[in-house]
């Protein structure tokens, strides 16, 4: 797959993440270690596989899109989480805008 991330991209892989768990007010209801969290987990993966990132997941669950840049080159955390509160909202962890 590996295709290029755009504004449209984006709009679109948002669109169907929002719609794991999704509520009738415009939320998610995507608690830990639900069905739900488990869709989004695995809908993850396979957003980092085909975009020609390693996945990889810990003991606890955590999921990792991991790249090689060089070989010798430190590593680039960026992190958020999928799960959410029972009447969140659909940027609850998977969005922020810097204003």
């Amino acid at each position: 797959m590996n295709r290029r991330l755009t504004d449209a991209t984006f709009l679109a892989d948002f669109a169907e993440l929002s719609a794991i768990g999704a509520t009738t007010a415009g939320g998610v209801d995507r608690e830990a270690a639900t069905a739900a969290d488990g869709r989004a987990r695995d809908w993850l993966r396979d957003w980092f596989i085909g975009h020609g990132l390693q996945c990889r997941v810990d003991a606890v669950g955590n999921v990792y899109g991991c790249a090689e840049i060089a070989a010798d080159a430190p590593y680039v955390l960026l992190g958020s989480h999928l799960d959410s509160q029972p009447t969140s909202g659909r940027f609850d962890g998977a969005y922020r805008s810097e204003e």
